[in-house]
């Protein structure tokens, strides 16, 4: 029985995993569930799943959780050094990483550091602190398992190839809700039109990530950290039926890639099971129903990917630039309180304004994202 702590249980990736080990009660257990605001959603999820605690990290809902688990035998913590210290436990297996942005960083540098198994969801920890979170996943023994649906296909296309060379990572993506729409009509979409989309169903950061195609950019970022393949041997493919979820080329031309219909819950469980594959209840793929569409990015009327290029380029504590500048600009958007195209535009002006580290280390990230922060939110007023 592997024991699993959800970091971000009540939200997409994390009810999903529930799934996952609702499906699986003879193998998986969930030892810890962790929620940021969301106490009700979380006090549901303990009585359902039975945890041996919960953490809420804003230190604000502990009474209400608290008092609503008070006839369970659920522990009950609170605060961000809370989550640190729970995926320390000792009985913890593995560890899911899908809290949204920058704060999962710090619980899953704690978890690596227990030598936990870590499931990786949180696509910022590698984005912002890609070359720290490698060194310290090796020194001490703590496997990283890719939950992206993209960087798990490209993980299940390379088991078996030892190592046989990389030529080329075929990244796939949707395109998101506006892949047709032209630079006029992208000046006046909103955020219930970019949370419209069209063949996955995630959280609201997330999706907006993905019609601005910085979730993309994010994933270039997170594929050389995680497979060791530069940049410039990455090519992202807009592929809107989300059946191919990414490939692999071999240096003799061959092509490899995992395909299924959109369902998280696929690479969920195979981070788990891996290297085992075991039974899913879910939709299977019908390929007489499903044509396969391939077309080029257009970096130009999406800036956010040619932005993500160039901070994997310049290298130091660019991507964690960007990526606070992102979650800035992401939630104003949200908000109302900035335009579709201004997110590209302060994201770079902001890469241009805060202070360049070209070997930063874990203090230095925590600064840059600081300062990235502040000056968004500067040029947001």
């Amino acid at each position: 029985m592997k024991q699993i702590c959800i970091l971000g249980s009540t939200g997409s990736i994390g009810t999903q995993a529930l799934d996952v080990i609702s499906q699986h009660p003879d193998l998986y257990e969930a030892y810890a569930l962790t929620a940021n605001n969301q106490w009700e959603k979380l006090a549901e999820q303990a009585r359902r799943f039975h945890p041996a605690a919960v953490v809420i990290a804003n230190e604000e809902h502990y009474k209400e959780l608290s008092d609503a688990l008070a006839d369970t035998d659920v522990k009950v913590y609170a605060g961000k050094d809370a989550l640190n210290e729970i995926v320390e436990a000792e009985p913890v297996d593995m560890v899911l990483a899908a809290l949204v942005g920058f704060a999962g960083l710090t619980p899953t540098i704690h978890a690596i550091k227990a030598h936990k198994k870590i499931c990786l969801a949180n696509k910022e920890t590698l984005v912002v602190a890609g070359e720290l979170i490698c060194k310290l996943a090796v020194g001490n023994h703590a496997p990283i398992l890719p939950v992206d649906s993209e960087h798990s296909a490209i993980f299940q296309s390379l088991v078996g190839e030892d190592d046989n060379e990389i030529e080329k990572i075929l990244l796939t993506c949707s395109g998101g809700p506006f892949r047709t729409f032209t630079h006029e009509q992208l000046k006046h979409v909103t955020a219930a039109d970019a949370l419209r989309h069209p063949t996955w169903t995630m959280g609201a950061k997330i999706t907006i990530d993905s019609a601005s195609l910085m979730n993309k950019g994010f994933e270039v970022m997170e594929a050389k950290w995680l497979f060791g393949v530069p940049a410039d041997r990455i090519q992202v493919l807009i592929h809107p039926q989300s059946i191919l979820h990414s490939a692999v080329q071999f240096a003799d031309g061959a092509v490899k890639g995992q395909l299924g219909v959109p369902d998280m819950r696929l690479p969920i469980q195979y981070a788990f099971s891996f290297p085992k594959r075991i039974h899913l209840n879910s939709e299977r793929l019908d390929l007489f129903r499903k044509p396969l569409e391939f077309f080029e990015p257009d970096v130009e009327k999406f800036k956010c990917l040619a932005l993500a290029y160039e901070a994997i380029h310049k290298g130091g504590n660019m991507p964690c630039i960007v990526n606070a500048a992102n979650e800035v600009v992401n939630l104003a958007f949200r908000r109302g309180e900035c335009s579709f195209l201004d997110m590209g535009d302060i994201i770079e002006r902001t890469m241009q304004r805060a202070t360049f580290d070209a070997t930063p280390d874990y203090d230095i990230y925590m600064k840059t994202d600081a300062e990235a922060r502040k000056i968004a939110r500067e040029m947001l007023q």
